[in-house]
């Protein structure tokens, strides 16, 4: 584990800015704070002792899905205790339509997400990517072993499709 600690160092700060945006502008609203959000990834990663990161993107990508995991199962946790609020609400920019910033139910990102996931895996995975990791379209692109252009195809399909979805799920 001493390789993924030296990787973990490195893209701490890269998280924390993440959850950070995850949470919008105004996170004086939430409960669940961006360093929380990490340090709870970190905790769920430094448990898995089968991890091996084979490289910083390859720790990203675990990670992003981790403080995915960890968003999704907080509001999850909060909604069962009540219902209502903005506490369980994050930004999904980039997803949205550009003219506005919407929030969306953390639970109905990760419900629309695994729906893609069943429909198309590598489009679940560059949204993961982009949105909870931060990764840039050339560095998904490499990952993947694919174009930039198709990651970009795919992003641009993969966005219409998940705001056609949570606009669904909202409406509900």
């Amino acid at each position: 584990m001493g390789d993924n600690q030296e990787i973990g160092r490195v893209v701490y700060e890269e998280l924390r800015r993440l959850a950070s945006s995850y949470l919008g502008a105004d996170q004086s609203r939430h409960t669940l704070q961006p360093t929380a959000i990490v340090h709870e990834a970190f905790l769920r990663l430094s448990k898995n002792h089968n991890l091996q990161a084979e490289s910083k993107s390859h720790y990203f990508r675990i990670a992003a899905r981790t403080m995915r995991h960890v968003l999704c199962d907080y509001a999850r946790a909060k909604k069962s205790e009540k219902r209502g609020g903005d506490w369980n609400r994050v930004t999904l920019s980039g997803i949205g339509k550009s003219e506005s910033s919407h929030d969306y139910d953390a639970a109905d990102i990760s419900s629309a997400l695994e729906k893609l996931e069943s429909q198309s895996a590598r489009q679940a995975e560059i949204v993961e990517l982009r949105f909870f990791g931060g990764l840039k379209v050339e560095e998904i692109a490499k990952m993947l072993n694919v174009s930039d252009r198709t990651i970009r195809n795919e992003w641009r399909t993969a966005k219409a499709w998940l705001r056609s979805e949570l606009q669904r799920l909202d409406s509900l």
